[in-house]
């Protein structure tokens, strides 16, 4: 009874434990056994002769493979030694993270011209094409005594073509063999859509050795061989060049041709079997040959509008008139592919889960910025034909002149003119006058317009009558522009200019204190110069009673206790202590290479602003004016607490201020481009006293130098709240500016409006 029910128990199971049982014998008949006594641990048979078997000489250190098959799948870690006696090299990098990359340019052109032509056919192709180009050469035979501006020409001295030919391919590979991956040859007398070419090597692969042109049979020569008809334009690759660089020698002396294009076919299919070809990768090479007595706005056919080039081109005026021509062409082809793509993103809006309404005007812009707290709120600016009501100098109206009155001027007549193509010939309008404008500059999309129209709109029957109309227009963001600018690098040394008088001694230690923790202690590439300003009756009394003596031993202090620094001082006498002539006496002090940091008793020098000195400030491009952080005074910000306890953090120290931007003392520039700027100067005032007086260096270098002068907020140069002494005796707008920064600097309008509600309270009570 007990068997039976242990039986019913497990039967649903046995099927089971039959199919395991049955397939643990058949596996146990497969193994091979290994009978017999023997040292060798047993292996994976497939790590030893079967799957793996090619692995077995990956051995362990040692060369021992005792770990068994698994070995090959473990980690081996090698730690790093550096041994501490032996001298290791420094690593350099390299200039452009491009270059340690491998990164190379995609196309080089290079234009072939001669002494007659360079002045007018080379210089029409340099003002249609060069500039959608990364770099363009124009080479010829002999220079020409005069150079056209903005063209890099390159002359080899011999005017014959196939010499010039030759020594144009050698010097391409010499000097650009490794920087591009293609290499485009043309006539002076080829218009080249620039566009097009550039996308169609974008489109091709720069590793093969290619030949690509319009094919062109040698005369008397095989029939499978092919030139590259050089009047519109070739294509050699990088490749392709370093290939035949051992062989134009061979080619120059071996090779008789008349045409250089035709040299140049030869030499390569002789040397490296290849023809030029017009189809690669199913790109196909487009030219267009054009006729005598052409005319480009009448030619409308597929192969004219299709054409990377066109050839030949007689005079520099067919050339732009074939510039414009081609210009229309893209542009009736842009604004085709814009309307489509409007149309499909329109179909698609209504598939996404906001519908139709998601859709944001204009179609295929992004949508307007949405602010998320009150303080993210673009503010709108109201303007009339005559009046702008937001101005920088923060006064409520101000004259609209300048690029914001032709601004306005060009927003309303674009709006007249899109009225007038939406309703016409229904009705046309006429502006009569604007009634309201407001615009605001959106980051995301542009500019965005509103306009309130007072317009007269005539019918066709030609009743009229003015009517109030209100628009809104957009001028969205264009394709963002990376502007080249100079290499420059945190090595430089900068020279600090620290001008002090008699008034402001009292600030100098907390600079010095500054200055050592975070330059000296941090073996910054920085040096400092003290220049010492006498007033007439101190300089008299200077060897019984030095005003300086207290800053003087403090610098002899810092020079005992960094043993390697050494402190400058300069000693002047003025009356009036202008920017200009301080500069001028330290200028002359210097070399012209230095970078100068002019500073002032309250500036607190940090690695941070040095670095971005540095990099802001570039010999011959660009001056830089830091506005630095003005903390607000203490005894109005912190009535109730503390000054510590309120800015305890260096984050929270750029809460209760403001970024000063009527103070000019701090500037970063090199020594060449102050020196460029005041010879103009000089030229222009013939050194006048009380002009010198009545400028500092910012507008030295707006007004007498054409490099771009750089004015931004420093979040790392906080100064603390002082009361600056304004001279009476300088200029009224630095007089002005003077007092305005310590008005400013007092408090903001809700601490300054709070402290006078306090008061009013107490003097109630």
């Amino acid at each position: 009874m007990r068997l039976s029910s242990l039986l019913a128990l497990f039967r649903p199971a046995l099927p089971l434990i039959l199919g395991l049982s049955l397939g643990c014998s058949l596996s146990l008949l497969t193994v091979t056994w290994t009978q017999g006594d023997t040292d060798e641990p047993c292996g994976d048979g497939l790590v030893n002769g079967g799957l793996f078997a090619g692995n077995q000489g990956h051995n362990t250190k040692g060369g021992n493979r005792a770990g068994g098959g698994n070995e090959d799948f473990q980690p081996h870690i090698v730690p790093y030694y550096r041994d501490p006696n032996k001298l290791h090299k420094k690593v350099f990098r390299t200039r452009y993270i491009h270059t340690e990359l491998g990164i190379r340019e995609r196309l080089l052109v290079g234009i072939l011209t001669s002494r007659v032509t360079l002045t007018t056919l080379a210089v029409a192709v340099n003002r249609t094409v060069a500039h959608h180009f990364h770099k363009t050469f124009f080479f010829t035979g002999v220079r020409s005594p005069k150079i056209p501006h903005g063209m890099q020409v390159v002359a080899h001295g011999d005017d014959r073509p196939v010499w010039l030919m030759y020594e144009t391919v050698r010097y391409l590979h010499q000097h650009f063999g490794g920087d591009y991956d293609w290499f485009y040859l043309a006539q002076d007398d080829t218009y080249t859509q620039a566009e097009r070419l550039s996308q169609l090597v974008s489109h091709l692969s720069a590793g093969q050795d290619l030949y690509l042109g319009r094919a062109e049979e040698f005369i008397g020569g095989d029939e499978r061989a092919r030139y590259c008809h050089g009047g519109y334009g070739y294509l050699l690759s990088r490749s392709l060049l370093a290939r035949l660089q051992p062989h134009l020698d061979t080619c120059r002396n071996d090779i008789l041709s008349v045409r250089p294009d035709e040299w140049l076919g030869r030499c390569i299919i002789d040397s490296l079997g290849l023809s030029c070809v017009e189809v690669h990768q199913e790109m196909q090479y487009r030219y267009f040959e054009l006729g005598k007595n052409a005319d480009p706005e009448r030619e409308d056919s597929a192969a004219f509008k299709n054409a990377f080039t066109v050839h030949p081109v007689s005079d520099p005026t067919l050339m732009y008139r074939l510039h414009k021509r081609f210009s229309q062409i893209e542009l009736e082809r842009t604004n085709l592919q814009i309307q489509q793509l409007q149309v499909q993103i329109s179909n698609l809006s209504s598939l996404t889960p906001e519908g139709k309404a998601g859709a944001t005007w204009p179609i295929g812009i992004n949508s307007p910025f949405k602010p998320k707290t009150r303080f993210e709120v673009i503010n709108w600016e109201y303007f009339t034909e005559e009046h702008i009501y937001s101005c920088i100098d923060g006064a409520p109206k101000c004259e609209l002149r300048g690029a914001d009155r032709a601004d306005v001027s060009d927003v309303v007549e674009t709006a007249v003119e899109r009225l007038n193509e939406h309703y016409q010939p229904v009705l046309r309008f006429r502006k009569q006058r604007l009634l309201n404008g407001y615009r605001r500059f959106d980051p995301t999309r542009g500019m965005e317009y509103t306009l309130d129209l007072a317009l007269e709109a005539f019918t066709q029957k030609g009743h009229s009558q003015v009517i109030a109309k209100r628009v809104g227009l957009l001028r969205p963001l264009s394709s963002i522009e990376i502007i080249p600018m100079p290499y420059v690098t945190e090595a430089t040394r900068v020279q600090v200019i620290l001008p002090v008088t008699a008034h402001e001694q009292d600030y100098v230690g907390n600079f010095l204190d500054m200055y050592v923790m975070n330059a000296l202690d941090t073996h910054d590439n920085v040096l400092l110069t003290f220049l010492f300003i006498y007033e007439p009756f101190d300089a008299q009394r200077v060897s019984q009673n030095d005003v300086f003596s207290g800053i003087k031993s403090m610098i002899g202090e810092v020079e005992k206790r960094y043993a390697d620094v050494k402190i400058l001082w300069i000693s002047v006498k003025t009356e009036v202590p202008s920017q200009v002539k301080l500069m001028d006496i330290i200028s002359k002090k210097h070399p012209v290479d230095t970078l100068f940091f002019l500073a002032s008793v309250w500036t607190e020098v940090n690695t941070d602003f040095l670095n971005r000195c540095r990099m802001n400030a570039i010999s011959n491009w660009q001056v830089f004016f830091p506005i630095h952080f003005q903390e607000y005074s203490p005894a109005i910000v912190y009535r109730d607490q503390q000054p510590s306890v309120a800015s305890s953090s260096a984050a929270e120290s750029l809460k209760d201020g403001h970024f000063d931007r009527h103070v000019f003392e701090e500037a970063c520039f090199y020594n060449a481009d102050y020196m460029a700027a005041r010879t103009k100067m000089a030229a222009d005032i013939l050194d006048n006293d009380e002009m010198l007086e009545s400028m500092d260096v910012y507008e030295i270098f707006v007004r007498y130098s054409s490099l771009h002068v750089f004015r931004a907020v420093e979040p790392a140069l906080v100064q603390k709240n002082v009361r600056r002494t304004c001279n009476p005796r300088f200029s009224e707008d630095i007089y002005h500016r003077c007092v305005l920064s310590n008005l400013e600097g007092l408090a903001s309008r809700s601490h300054l409006a709070m402290a006078l509600f306090e008061q009013e309270q107490a003097n109630s009570t």
